[in-house]
């Protein structure tokens, strides 16, 4: 990179970095363009020089909170040899971190980012690539994929090329998984109940774990 674009991606990081800084001290519905512009010492409209859209500066600084989630995905899963255990010990990494960390889950994986979302997950490592470090390579193509139905067909994919599910059941799995994640996200996003974040990963997984270990016995 020529100086210019060194000097546009270190204002991009501190906007973002600023960002995060107002979430981890007031959450991510407090944040407002001038709060962030004034942390960093620039003006309001100098931000949308570097983001089309306020969801987009939001959104990269959640991902810059997601690391704690994205190094761990990686050692729950190192902890199983076979595929399908894989699968259940990246659920329960999801559960946990999601459900102790709502907002930031919801911002990343389901909040309506408005137009040009192409490529923002690889634009954000791309910024911060030390986060990818010892990151397995099966991974790495989840990681960079934003949606929560392609992500778990890309770890059911490596359940079924061993021989752990059929063809006729990923689908099935896929969607019943992510609806009962959905289900206790939701109540614990919206605070319908009132309900620890432990307490609420283990009976979420009770429910991921009798769907997955008892499939062959389900009529899709």
């Amino acid at each position: 990179m020529n100086n210019k674009e060194i000097k546009k991606s270190r204002i991009w990081k501190l906007f973002v970095e600023a960002t995060a800084d107002v979430i981890q001290e007031e959450g991510v519905e407090k944040v407002t363009i001038r709060k962030v512009a004034d942390k960093v010492g620039y003006n309001s409209a100098t931000i949308y020089n570097y983001f089309s859209e306020a969801s987009h500066l939001i959104f990269f600084a959640c991902m810059t909170l997601l690391k704690d989630y994205t190094k761990d995905v990686a050692i729950y899963m190192q902890k199983a040899d076979k595929p399908k255990e894989k699968y259940l010990l990246a659920w329960e990494c999801i559960c946990k971190h999601s459900f102790e960390n709502p907002q930031i889950f919801y911002t990343i994986f389901m909040m309506d980012l408005g137009e040009n979302l192409e490529h923002m997950l690889e634009h954000y490592y791309e910024k911060f690539p030390r986060d990818l470090i010892k990151v397995p390579d099966e991974l790495v193509p989840i990681l960079f994929e934003r949606n929560i139905e392609k992500r778990g067909k890309s770890v059911l994919q490596m359940v079924l090329e061993e021989g752990g599910i059929t063809e006729d059941k990923v689908d099935a799995i896929n969607e019943l998984t992510i609806l009962i994640w959905q289900g206790m996200f939701s109540n614990i996003l919206n605070h319908r109940k009132n309900i620890d974040p432990e307490k609420a990963m283990k009976k979420t997984m009770m429910y991921i774990s009798e769907i997955v270990r008892h499939v062959d016995n389900f009529n899709f």
